[in-house]
């Protein structure tokens, strides 16, 4: 069976998420009516046009009734993902004339959640592609997993793994259609009360929006070449904290304020252990800052406490040039970047409760090591006793998942140093690949509109890797190679004996 084959069986599930995209495209039209920016009608219809175009097209594919196994579906997630991207460059492209290479990076930053850009002219570039770059990392983080849930049970595979490859349905509530539509109240709910919340801060209410939509999505877009910086409010990133850390806790978490069990929301083990990193890691980088830094204790606790809740948020918003910053800081925060938030939120990183599993299991390894081995020492993760052989599979694929970030890392920063030689530290080059490769966004400059073409793409490559956690696009690169798996084969030939 030709490898063409495997993903007909997907085609469909992509159709749908193409043609939903098509629709979500059209918001930003009604902010080009409200400035007026007509002008724009023709570039920023590009995108919902060539969705919906695709979305018919695909449609016209025949299927075949088979549940397609698990590869075939993390091959779905990996060619949607980065087709979106093709397709989001577009308004970019038409309307500021941009390289292609830097729209599609524009637009891998803002599908993935990541914040880095190509554009140096914020501050006078048309509203409505401001807001195309909000609204892609709003609609990129838990939008499109409330889409991908309303759907599942419509669809031969789960749609709901298509935007979030970590993500499991099971941590959510039982009814997923219902499920869906409550993500989608309370999403919206909390863009607009954090929206009035962020306006107390002075700050008027198209910048608050845009701001608000970018920290729950923990993106990282801003409407100025200076960031929040521009601003220059302490008030405004105080109260933009609560708001990174909303979209970086699991969203479970909310459906139990939804019902009233606020109080249930602190006894989530990881929302404390998020809290606690957050806690933690702001204290350390703030007197890093102000031991190493030569700052007064108020700069150092400003800066420190917002960037390293930034970082570990994965959110790219920051108030400081951490350029100017001493190592260990950035070191600091680098570290809070690759454990991001938690699995079931709009994060990236490899995720607090992966942290928590590894711990976890170093723990029962080395406690294997001091009994004998006909003692059978349990091992117990939240609030479960599983299996030796459950707990060695999982533990196993939870450090591999860790490892391949960590070799990634390794490999992106030795192909950056060879194709790039800059003034940069190793540490800034290392920050900025971790940055990427968790989407995040924050930056000290090295990644830019003047680096490299190669560099650029590199980057890219790692966004849409962290993204997806890295396994989908290894197994696409495998299927291509090799095929997708023997099992489909057989199952085709069991049930077409003319093939």
């Amino acid at each position: 069976m030709k490898r063409i084959d495997h993903l007909v069986l997907i085609a469909h599930d992509v159709g749908k998420i193409f043609g939903f995209l098509g629709f979500a495209s059209l918001v930003p039209f009604v902010v080009l009516a409200i400035f007026g920016e007509w002008n724009l009608l023709l570039p920023m219809a590009s995108a919902p046009v060539i969705f919906i175009v695709l979305s018919r097209l695909i449609a016209l594919i025949p299927g075949r009734d088979i549940d397609p196994p698990l590869s075939v579906a993390l091959v779905a997630v990996a060619i949607s993902w980065f087709a979106i991207a093709l397709v989001g460059a577009l308004p970019f492209v038409f309307g500021l004339h941009m390289t292609y290479t830097d729209a599609l990076f524009e637009a891998m930053s803002g599908w993935s959640g990541t914040g880095f850009t190509m554009i140096t002219t914020l501050d006078t570039t048309p509203k409505t592609l401001l807001f195309w770059r909000s609204f892609t990392q709003w609609i990129g983080g838990i939008g499109i997993i409330a889409f991908g849930l309303s759907t599942r049970r419509k669809t031969r595979i789960s749609l709901f793994q298509f935007f979030r490859s970590e993500e499991k349905p099971q941590g959510m509530m039982p009814n997923i259609e219902s499920t869906s539509r409550r993500m989608w109240r309370i999403y919206l709910f909390l863009t607009c009360a954090f929206t009035g919340l962020v306006m107390l801060s002075g700050v008027p209410l198209w910048d608050s929006a845009n701001l608000v939509m970018v920290a729950i999505a923990t993106g990282g877009f801003t409407l100025h070449s200076a960031g929040l910086a521009y601003y220059n409010n302490p008030l405004l990133e105080l109260l933009l904290i609560p708001v990174m850390i909303a979209g970086a806790i699991p969203f479970k978490v909310f459906f139990l304020m939804y019902h009233g069990e606020i109080a249930n929301m602190f006894r989530d083990q990881t929302v404390r252990i998020l809290l606690g990193i957050a806690f933690v890691s702001s204290i350390i980088v703030s007197l890093d800052l102000y031991i190493f830094g030569s700052m007064s204790i108020a700069t150092a606790f400003r800066q420190g406490v917002f960037i390293a809740v930034s970082g570990l948020c994965t959110c790219g918003l920051q108030n400081a040039n951490l350029h100017h910053w001493a190592a260990i800081p950035i070191a600091i925060v680098t570290m809070m970047m690759f454990i991001g938030g938690a699995i079931g939120s709009t994060a990236g990183g490899i995720k607090v409760n992966r942290v928590a599993l590894a711990y976890t299991g170093v723990k029962w390894w080395f406690r294997r090591f001091f009994v004998s081995s006909r003692v059978i020492v349990p091992f117990r993760y939240e609030g479960r006793t599983l299996s030796k052989e459950i707990s060695d599979l999982e533990i196993s694929k939870n450090m591999l998942v860790i490892a391949l970030y960590v070799i990634t890392i390794f490999i992106a920063t030795i192909a950056c140093l060879h194709l790039y030689m800059t003034a940069f530290r190793l540490e800034e080059v290392v920050f900025e690949i971790v940055s990427a490769l968790s989407n995040v966004g924050l930056g000290s400059g090295f990644i830019g509109s003047a680096s490299p073409v190669s560099i650029k793409w590199i980057f890219i490559f790692l966004m849409w890797l962290g993204r997806l956690e890295i396994v989908p696009v290894i197994i696409l690169g495998l299927g291509i190679y090799k095929g997708f798996t023997a099992e489909l084969n057989k199952e085709f030939r069991s049930r077409d004996p003319d093939e």
